[in-house]
């Protein structure tokens, strides 16, 4: 209800009469419901003012009230009924009546456009400034969750890194680390990434073996209650080369100075900055190419595994106590291997705040 109250806040911070969401990490986020998305309508709209309601197909009111925990007013609608009038209803019953309505960003097109096509005299808006705003900022509670999620994702990385033998395919090792995970107790996974492909942030489809002096790249998490983590490990497999190892210690260099430039206030693309500066001043780049760091040096984490803010180039947006991102300056260089090092921290009164200890060196992942 906190959560609720501080929406509406913001809501009438910006004339906004009432925001309409579905199912996802924002209707999560207010009332702790979870509900598969398809082509029928399962809606929630609060209002600026008055009671929440919801909007749910009539065969599924049953279930539906198993898993709403607040809030009676469930208006449903039959197969052969327009859901988007129980919205305009809703509205109408609130007084809200030729107004501006925000839509929730992750709102696929086809209910925007139902809504809009049956309230021609609404105004509807983005409601991101709402959820965002309120999302952004961490409660204790939160981060709990998300260092259990972080702590877990440690134990597995640790539990299976030592069983990667010569010869593994990249599918095989992602097997031992959903393993490591469930184990754990948790639903996690991770991306696995062997020799030169360690080059592409994201991995190759070629098929990669484990291979003795080959880097190999680790990225993934799990979450506790919804909350997330991401975590990524890029070590030597046998013995590193000195250019290697090098260029190794300058991605933990460049991870180091994106840390310690975190404090309250300090714009996102500050971040992003420094850390890029340690990279491009060892004579990669500059800016976005490769050789070098190709992609932003953060983003944001809670309920998604990639939300508000990010740290990237032209986003001044402030940091603030609670808010949560990633610190993963990545380099590339294509035909040799990449290395990416994220551990993900949170912004206290005095400054970043790891939720995971670094990685050390090149062949102690762990320390």
């Amino acid at each position: 209800m906190a959560r609720i109250e501080r929406a509406r806040e913001l809501m009438s911070e910006r004339n906004l009469d009432a925001i309409y969401l579905e199912s996802g990490s924002s209707m999560f986020y207010y009332t702790g419901t979870r509900w598969g998305n398809s082509e029928r309508m399962f809606a929630l709209i609060i209002p600026a003012k008055g009671e929440m309601a919801w909007v749910c197909p009539a065969f599924e009111e049953e279930r539906a009230r198993e898993v709403i925990t607040f809030g009676d007013d469930i208006r449903v609608w039959e197969e052969d009924e327009s859901p988007y009038r129980r919205v305009a209803q809703i509205l109408d019953d609130r007084g809200v009546r030729t107004r501006k309505i925000g839509i929730e960003e992750r709102v696929r097109f086809f209910l925007f456009d139902g809504l809009r096509s049956v309230m021609p005299g609404h105004e509807f808006l983005n409601a991101t400034p709402v959820t965002a705003g309120c999302r952004v900022i961490k409660s204790p509670a939160e981060l709990a969750l998300m260092q259990k999620a972080n702590d877990i994702t440690i134990a597995a990385y640790k539990d299976s890194f030592p069983q990667l033998k010569e010869g593994m395919t990249q599918y095989e090792f992602g097997s031992v680390i959903s393993g490591s995970f469930r184990r754990a107790g948790a639903s996690g996974g991770a991306m696995v990434i062997f020799g030169e492909s360690t080059a592409f942030p994201h991995g190759s489809r070629k098929p990669q073996r484990a291979r003795e002096g080959d880097m190999v790249l680790v990225d993934g998490g799990c979450s506790v209650e919804g909350y997330s983590s991401d975590i990524t490990r890029t070590f030597i497999f046998g013995s590193p080369s000195q250019r290697q190892r090098d260029i190794w210690e300058l991605e933990r260099k460049a991870q180091d100075a994106a840390i310690a430039a975190v404090t309250p206030g300090v714009a996102c693309e500050t971040i992003d900055e420094v850390a890029r500066k340690v990279i491009t001043d060892a004579g990669f780049g500059p800016g976005y190419k490769v050789p070098g760091l190709p992609h932003r040096t953060g983003h944001g984490i809670g309920l998604d595994g990639h939300e508000w803010e990010y740290l990237v180039k032209g986003n001044k947006t402030p940091l603030r106590p609670g808010m949560c991102f990633s610190d993963e300056p990545t380099i590339s260089i294509y035909g040799e291997f990449g290395i990416r090092l994220e551990d993900c921290f949170y912004v206290t009164e005095d400054g970043g705040k790891f939720f995971t200890e670094q990685s050390p060196a090149i062949d102690q992942p762990f320390g």
